[in-house]
This record gives C-alpha cells, structure tokens and sequence, in this order.
C-alpha cells in the first residue's frame, strides 16, 4: 500500500517552504543592492551628496545583514522562527524605501518592490505577519513621501498603499489556502502510512498465508505464515519465480495462482495439499486478480490459503457422530425384535430337554440330541450377549448426573483390566493422576465403561511384556489436538491410553469407529463405538494417534461447571500394575459385573 497523489505535492511543497523562499529573498537583495551602488557610481557626479550616502549605506547594510543571515541559517542550520523571519522583511522593508526615496519617491517606478516583500512575507510569516509587514510598508512609503516631500498629492499615495493593502489581502489569503492543502495533503499520507503500518502487522500475524506473484509468476509478497505453512524461506525469494518451486511443494496452490495470472479467473473455497517434512496438510485457497496495479500495468495474482486439517477433522467427527447415531437407533430396533424370538428360543430348548426321558444307553440318541441341545444354548447366549452389547451401544447415554473423579475411575479400569484373561504375561500397566484435578460433571458409569473399554483394547494390543500408560491431566492445546478447543469450550480434562503394540492396521484406521469394525478375532466391533458415544454423550470427543510404536487414544471432558472441586493436597497418583499370570479359578463372574462386559 503506497499513498500517491494525483497530482504532484512537490511544486507545493517549495512554494510553502519558508527556507526556499527566503534563500529567493536573499539572492534579490544581493541583486537590487549592487544595483543600487552600481547606479550610484554612474551618477556620482549628478546625485545629490544624501542620495549617494543613502545608496551607501543601504548597499553595505543590506551586504552585511545577508551575509549574517547566511551563516546562522544556513551554515551554522540553526533554527528559524517566525521572528528571524520577520527582521528579514524588516530588512528589505528599509532596503526598499531607500530605493524609492533616491529614485524619485512617489514618483519611483521601484515602488512596486514593495509588493514583492508583501508577497514574500506572505509565504514566510503567518496572515497576521503578513498584515504587519504590509502596515509597516504603508508607513514607511507614506513617511517617505509625506514627510520628505511634501506637496504629493494624496490620490497617489492612496492608490498606491491601497494596492499593497489588497496585494497583502490576496497573497496572504492564497498562502494560508496552500498551507491548509497542505497540510491536509499531509495529514492524509499519515493516516494512510498509518494504516499502511497496521495493514502490515495484520499480514505478519495473520494465520493465512498470502502470496501475491505476476504475471511472469515471479514472487512479490508473502507474509511468514505462507512461509511456515509451505517450509520455503518465500523472503528470499521475493522478485525471482516461483511456480515452479511450489509446484512440487503444493501443485494444486501453484496450478490455481499460474490459472489466476493467466486467465485473469478468481478462485473461491477451492482445496489443496502441501507435502512438507513427508506429511500431507489439507489447506483452503482462495485467489483474486489484480489489474493495472503495477506501474507497467501487468496482472497481479494474490492466494489466501491456510490449513483446514483441524476442520477437516471436526467435520470427520461430526459424520461419526451421525452414522453413530443412526446406526444406534437400528441396534435398539434389532436387538428388542430379536431378544423377544431368542428367548423364547432358548426357553423352548430347555422344556424339550426336561421332557426327553434319560437313558443310559450308549447306542440311543441322547447324546446327539444332547450335543444338539449345548450347541442351541450355547450359541443363544452368545446371540444374547451380542444383543445386550447392542443395546449398551444404543443405550450410551447420561441417565444419572454426579460429579466424577475421572482419576478415581481410571485407577479403578486399570485394575479391573490388569485381571482379565485375556491379557499376556508380564505387560505392565502404570496409571498417573496429576495432582489437583478439578471434577467432570456426567455418568460414573457410563465413564467408567468408556475408560475400561480403552484400557482393555490397549491391554489385549499389547503383546508378552508389553506396557500401556494411562495419564490422567488438563487439557493443554497444542497443534496435535489443537481441533479439539474449536469444538469444546471451557477447560478440559484428558485421560489418555498409550500402548506399544502392534498399531492400528490401515485398512480399518479411517474406519475405526464405525459399528462391527475390529481387528480382533471373536471382537463384535462395539467396544470403540460405545465410547465415542459415551464421550459424546458428556460434550466431549475421542481422538486416536498413531505413534511411531503403538497407538494413543485421548478422551476429552469438559471440567464440571459449578465450583469445580478438586482435590487439594493430594500427591500425584502412579502406579504400575504388572500382569501376572490368570489365577486358577479366578471368579471371572465378579469381574464381568464390575466391567459391565462378558469376558
């Protein structure tokens, strides 16, 4: 943003500019004295003894005064003010009058010399100043004639100072109308080099990157958060091509900015991709067209892009949530049409084998029909179970609202999970708790079966001497969950489940929490599901990392509302459970009532 006038202030500029003019007044003095002692050597012999005395003196005054003038303005740049300008036209007032008194006083042709020192005090001295010196002009010219010759007639000598009466009236009016343009003309570029500046700090901080390159594709501008979003130093490549270099960086940023140069097209809410440091970032690009801008009238091209992965991602976790829904309210359809019919089944079963008479012959049918019998049981109350995980996956909702200490049911998880049969020998789990913890406000329960469904996916993950890391903490925003403080206002709490197994296999990671997806064998895919609707259901969301060894599940709460209490005093919580192997006989009854799952 540059500030160019339509017309040039320059010529202005000297016009007003005291110094300037009086460096004018100086060479004219100079000039009009040397003509007088010139004249006065010619006509030695003629003039009067007065007259060459007057010429004298005024050439050696008006020499002396312009040489002091000189060195304290303009060798020794002190500062002028008004009155060193004032003495100035005090000077060439008495200059001027001896001029007229020895030319012939009313009837000197130089009398006119009085108006070139009215004008210049006009654009030396304020309006006021001017006024003085045209008063102090009227008086010396009236005195002069008056006084050193009587009998001129007064018409004259009316004329005359009315003249400089008007000449004072419209120089000064004109000077204080340039001065005001002037000024205004200043004000104006300061306020536009003000909003130049703040135009500028609003580009180096902005969070999108703007580019702006011509038609040739060379780089123009770029603020730092193009610089940082493309990994390219774009300040040291200002004024060479740069299409090129994108292109590899992000094809589609470069194809939309050669496109917008060329074809003079603007792009809206297009998408692109910009490969840095081997990782994918989604960005948004909007370009503009710029005509004529240049001094040489070329096309200008400016893209607007930022990043939108966290966008992306809320958008993501808005269309879980949806098909979660939708696919909730299909399960609890299901499940009580189908749980009616296998009652009833099972049931059936059961009264057919009481009813079947007992033989001990090793020859007769009842073992088969007996093998027949277990199989029917047995495969209904696996049905069953797969109902009643569809009807916890349709039910994930808050019916009993407390205040949760989310540290206290972490801990309780960990040692549930540490005593399943399905975990492996000698993998640890270790739990912390940091200090202080306000409360989450939302159903223990429920909670408790979103985190021990967590753990216990981590737990079964995890291979022989394994470890799963459970961290309890606020919420501190960074750039890798940085979406998270876009959904969610308020503080958070984090319960994070790290493990060093195997990962997340690809082909089930961008569906990991659809219904009846799972990586496990004899899994029914609801575990992840029942979570993200639990979190859900508390205004919170799941997210899923995968690490360079293992994975990290992070579940995000809000932090209760009312007072939020905390517990004060206590010492962090960490412990490390180690998994020892399944005791015989362990009571896995007990256990299933406290996970509220089936092992």
């Amino acid at each position: 943003m540059r500030y160019t006038p339509a017309i040039s202030q320059a010529p202005i500029q000297e016009m007003l500019d005291p110094r300037r003019v009086l460096r004018w007044v100086w060479l004219g003095r100079i000039v009009l004295s040397c003509a007088i002692l010139v004249a006065a050597v010619f006509v030695w012999s003629k003039a009067a003894p007065s007259d060459t005395l007057i010429a004298t003196l005024a050439f050696a005054g008006a020499i002396l005064a312009t040489i002091g003038s000189v060195l304290y303005g303009e060798v020794e740049r002190r500062a002028l003010g008004l009155r060193f300008y004032a003495i100035q036209c005090a000077i060439d007032l008495a200059l001027v009058t001896a001029v007229v008194h020895i030319t012939g006083g009313w009837s000197s042709q130089f009398a006119a010399l009085y108006i070139l020192v009215i004008a210049s005090a006009a654009l030396m001295l304020p309006f006021r100043g001017g006024l003085a010196v045209t008063g102090g002009a009227c008086v010396l010219y009236a005195a002069d004639v008056l006084l050193v010759r009587p009998g001129t007639p007064f018409v004259g000598i009316g004329v005359q100072i009315a003249v400089f009466v008007v000449v004072a009236i419209g120089s000064g009016y004109v000077s204080s109308r340039l001065r005001q343009a002037g000024m205004g003309r200043e004000a104006l570029a300061a306020q536009l080099v003000k909003v130049q500046l703040e135009a500028a700090d609003i580009l180096r901080t902005i969070r999108s990157g703007i580019m702006t390159v011509d038609a040739q594709g060379r780089l123009l501008y770029s603020n730092p958060a193009a610089s940082e979003l493309l990994g390219l130093d774009l300040r040291s490549l200002v004024g060479r091509p740069i299409l090129s270099t994108l292109l590899g960086v992000s094809p589609q940023l470069a194809t939309l900015l050669e496109q917008s140069t060329r074809d003079g097209v603007r792009t809206t809410r297009a998408e692109g991709v910009i490969h840095r440091d081997g990782d994918e970032i989604e960005i948004g690009v909007t370009t503009t067209v710029a005509n004529g801008t240049r001094q040489d009238g070329g096309v200008t091209a400016t893209a607007i892009f930022q990043d939108i992965s966290d966008s992306k991602r809320i958008q993501a976790l808005n269309v879980r949530a949806e098909r979660l829904q939708a696919v909730a309210e299909l399960s609890a359809l299901l499940a009580h049409e189908i749980r009616n019919p296998l009652a009833s089944i099972r049931s059936a079963t059961e009264q057919l084998a009481r009813r079947r008479p007992q033989t001990h012959d090793p020859t007769s049918d009842n073992d088969d029909e007996n093998v027949l019998h277990d199989l029917v049981v047995r495969e209904a109350d696996r049905l069953s179970r797969l109902l009643a995980d569809f009807l916890d996956f349709a039910r994930a909702r808050v019916t009993r609202v407390s205040r949760v200490d989310l540290g206290t049911i972490v801990n309780t998880a960990a040692m549930i999970a540490a005593s399943h049969p399905d975990r492996h020998a000698g993998v640890q789990v270790q739990v912390s708790v940091a200090p202080d913890l306000p409360t989450v406000q939302g159903d223990e329960d429920l909670l408790h079966r979103a985190v021990f469904n967590l753990v216990l996916n981590a737990v079964q993950a995890v291979g022989p001497d394994g470890h799963v890391f459970i961290e309890v903490d606020r919420f501190r925003p960074s750039g890798e969950h940085g979406a998270a403080s876009a959904m969610i206002t308020g503080e958070l709490l984090t319960v994070s489940v790290t493990d060093d197994g195997p990962g997340i296999p690809p082909a089930l990671k961008d569906r990991l929490f659809e219904p009846f997806v799972t990586g496990k064998a004899g899994g029914t895919g609801l575990g992840l599901p029942v979570v993200h609707r639990a979190v859900e259901a508390h205004r919170g969301v799941v997210l899923v990392d995968s690490l360079a060894r293992g994975t990290r599940f992070t579940m995000l709460l809000p932090i209760a509302g009312a007072d939020q209490s905390s517990r004060r005093g206590e010492t962090p919580v960490s412990s490390t459970i180690p998994f020892e192997p399944h005791p015989a006989g362990a009571d896995d009854t007990m256990l299933s009532r406290l996970s509220g799952v089936t092992p």
